[in-house]
């Protein structure tokens, strides 16, 4: 028997029940679901047939499409930069070099899939984009240890925590972001909610104690649930070449190409934006400063070139980052159009699509339901519409509209949308394409570990946003200055 069949052999002896049913989920999942981008296409048809059902003529629907598939242009971008800043950032050698450090802390092998979580799950606080790229550098470099046999697809799955578990109640949600840039919010949505910044969603102390919560259970998971003894596969087992290639070096034959090189430009820009932010933090609140994208985009950015050491190897660094954000670019003003279509056309009696389904929402009485139901609604149609900003804008005009209606905090009904939509990216591969990439993995390699914590999540996600909603009041929307 060839050593691949032996590991396949042990794998399969060594794997609960649970993985097993999870490893043939991820393959149905793989065979089956078609690429994220036809989902959200099947989501216009089906929300334009809803409106033509509604009493919306055609020339409605059509108007509503057209018209608001540009409306979030700017967001898209936003959003595109949050992975692309991520991926420079990730990638830039001096974090490099303190991954290949920090991969050496671990003393044992479950030790060391439990401390990628850990740190995969910290790092998706301050930038989603960030934790997949470093995440997977870190989960090969603790592979790449001697002194450790550790199973490379707990790693992987250890690695994906910080997406599948706490990233939107972080800094980069697309949510909590949207939610406090005015800007960024259709102006159906901002007329029901208003800006709610940082201090009513992300910086609650609910919202933090969720995250701890959730952070310390994904921990405890991925060490359990690491595979010992025959179990185990290693990265070597799974035909996966661990060797990270050297930069290339290239020598500089014009003038021009000195400046390419130059580290005195990324010091001088990097310089530019420490002295912006602090001009902002002194004529400003802090939350308003902390809840600006722009603001938060601009020192990634800046931050990345400067890490990069120069516009050549930042440039370079940019170039391998943009396939990543295509997924969004293309899928986001589909998105858009949807929101319109769902709140713009009106059909019978004058009522839209969003109407209808607010009414629904409202219907359920009062907070603890109401609660529950967006919680598990929201996990469901993340199954389908994988992406957190772009699935928000579909959402918000009638769950926030809802929310008002049963006098829900609307600062933790969106952090009720941000702890559950973490939920459907244990599942849906399509977040884990570019950390794939990384880890030289399939999805449904690790998709048996993450289904894992998925069914773990669920019922302590459920709990958390009942329980902790009770200890909110009602606070009606605040306008922006015009």
């Amino acid at each position: 028997m060839s050593r691949s069949a032996e590991v396949d052999a042990a794998d399969v002896r060594g794997e609960s029940g649970l993985a097993r049913f999870a490893q043939r989920l991820a393959g149905w999942t793989e065979k089956w679901f078609p690429d994220a981008y036809v989902f959200a296409l099947v989501g216009v048809v089906v929300v334009g047939a809803a409106a033509l059902i509604n009493g919306a003529s055609p020339k409605v629907v059509a108007e509503s499409f057209g018209g608001g598939f540009w409306d979030l242009a700017a967001f898209t971008l936003q959003m595109s930069m949050v992975v692309l800043t991520g991926y420079v950032v990730a990638t830039s050698p001096p974090v490099a070099r303190l991954i290949e450090r920090l991969a050496h802390v671990p003393s044992s092998p479950r030790t060391a899939v439990a401390y990628v979580c850990l740190l995969a799950m910290s790092v998706s606080l301050l930038n989603w984009g960030l934790s997949l790229v470093f995440g997977g550098l870190l989960a090969r470099a603790v592979a790449r240890r001697d002194d450790l046999v550790v199973d490379y697809r707990a790693l992987g799955a250890a690695s994906f925590m910080g997406l599948g578990g706490v990233w939107a109640l972080g800094l980069s949600s697309s949510a909590a972001q949207i939610q406090a840039t005015p800007d960024s919010l259709t102006p159906e949505v901002l007329k029901i909610t208003g800006v709610l910044d940082f201090g009513k969603t992300i910086f609650t102390w609910q919202s933090m104690l969720t995250a701890l919560i959730l952070i310390v259970l994904s921990v405890a998971i991925c060490y359990f649930s690491a595979p010992r003894g025959e179990a185990v596969r290693t990265a070597a087992d799974m035909g996966v070449d661990l060797d990270d290639e050297p930069p290339a070096t290239e020598e500089r034959t014009r003038p021009g190409e000195w400046l390419e090189h130059s580290r005195i430009l990324p010091i001088v820009m990097f310089v530019l934006t420490i002295g912006w932010l602090v001009t902002e933090f002194m004529s400003k609140p802090a939350l308003t400063v902390v809840s600006s994208l722009n603001g938060y985009l601009l020192l990634f950015l800046m931050l990345g070139l400067f890490l990069h050491g120069t516009p050549r190897g930042f440039l370079q660094a940019v170039t391998k980052a943009v396939p990543a954000t295509a997924g969004i670019l293309v899928q986001f003003p589909l998105y858009a159009a949807m929101a319109a279509i769902m709140t713009q056309a009106r059909g019978r009696g004058g009522v839209t699509v969003a109407e209808h389904i607010t009414h629904f929402f409202t219907n359920l009485g009062d907070g603890g339901a109401f609660a529950i139901v967006v919680a598990l609604y929201t996990a469901l149609l993340g199954l389908f519409v994988p992406s957190g900003g772009g699935k928000w804008l579909v959402e918000a005009p009638y769950v926030m509209q809802s929310a008002t209606d049963v006098q829900m905090n609307l600062g933790w009904t969106v952090q009720i949308y941000n702890i559950a939509e973490a939920l459907p990216n244990l599942i849906n591969p399509f977040f884990m394409l570019p950390l794939l990439a990384v880890l030289k993995l399939r999805a449904r390699d690790i998709v048996g570990f993450t289904f894992l914590q998925f069914l773990l999540h669920l019922p302590v996600v459920i709990l958390l946003v009942w329980l902790l909603g009770m200890t909110f009041s009602f606070e009606p929307p605040v306008q922006p200055a015009p």
